[in-house]
């Protein structure tokens, strides 16, 4: 059905921009399913780990990698804090003092600071002739609001899913926290919070870890199976379909993407909605389609035991 979605002409004629900001690593499992019909624009100045963005980005409809710096600035060189782990470097300095009492805080040593070119998402969009933004994703390293909010209301207001990656400890000097994304998303009045996954690492020092276990990979299993406590948080927001002005392919790909995001029961509105505007077939396929997504739910083998459980306990008979 999704297939079947992402073939209409609507998106056919104008394909899903994603953009992947800190593309470093494997890439985004949630396009893994739209990539042969999207556009993305993948950015990320430290290119140590990019290769498997190249190599598994072979599916995408197009392709566009930016080996530089993004900023919410028009400035054409930046200074880079290249970091022992790839996924650390930053546009902005690590915050040693901060981070001192935590595990993770050798990959955040810096080493060096390198000037890297550097480019703002509006001056890319215009290069490229494109003019919205269907899903964005942001691990920046500390300032993903920042860059969102760089686009613009008017296109930002019509974005469908927007991902940021922000800290909730101060990793960064000057970041973008979490609590500041939670705060002008709920603002605009054009998102919901869909999801909100909690990481972070162990509240110990590296020489206490160090006195702790003597081995390095005793060390690095610590790091795997020890008691974390919040650091960052990965949170997805989900265009709430209010404004009148969204389009016909709005709603499919809406659509689309809140099913890839198991997201049924919004989907399920989308669909509805959609038939009521637009009165045609393929809205109701779609409705139908989540209807028995959301059924399959229900009765699976992992949800029974849990439903039944709070059944007994609301009953008082558990």
């Amino acid at each position: 059905m999704i297939d079947k979605v992402l073939n209409q002409p609507e998106i056919q004629q104008e394909p899903p921009i994603l953009i992947d900001i800190g593309a470093s690593g494997k890439i985004h499992k949630s396009w893994k399913s739209i990539a042969k019909y999207s556009i993305c624009i993948a950015f990320d100045a430290d290119d140590r780990d990019f290769g498997h963005v190249k190599e598994e980005s072979k599916n995408f409809k197009k392709l566009y990698i930016y080996n530089c710096i993004v900023s919410d600035k028009k400035t054409s060189e930046s200074d880079f804090y290249l970091t022992k782990s790839p996924h650390c470097s930053s546009l902005l300095a690590p915050d040693p003092d901060s981070l001192q009492d935590w595990s993770f805080a050798p990959l955040f040593n810096v080493d060096r600071i390198a000037k890297i070119r550097t480019i703002d998402l509006p001056s890319v969009l215009k290069e490229l002739n494109i003019q919205k933004v269907d899903w964005f994703k942001s691990d920046s390293q500390g300032i993903d609001l920042r860059l969102f909010k760089s686009l613009g209301d008017e296109l930002t207001k019509n974005i469908l899913v927007a991902e940021f990656e922000p800290g909730l400890m101060d990793a960064y000097k000057g970041e973008d926290k979490l609590h500041s994304i939670l705060c002008h998303m709920e603002n605009t009045k054009k998102f919901w919070l869909s999801d909100l996954v909690i990481k972070g690492s162990q509240r110990i020092s590296e020489n206490r870890l160090n006195n702790v276990f003597r081995s390095l990979p005793l060390r690095k299993l610590f790091n795997a199976v020890g008691k974390t406590s919040p650091g960052w948080g990965e949170m997805t927001y989900i265009n709430n379909f209010k404004d009148e002005n969204l389009s016909k392919r709005d709603f499919l790909l809406g659509w689309v993407f809140s099913s890839i995001q198991q997201q049924n029961g919004f989907a399920y509105e989308i669909a509805e909605n959609g038939y009521e505007i637009f009165q045609e077939d393929l809205f109701k396929e779609m409705s139908q389609y989540s209807k028995s997504k959301l059924k399959k739910e229900f009765i699976s083998f992992s949800y029974i035991p849990l439903a039944y459980k709070k059944v007994l306990r609301e009953t008082g008979i558990g």
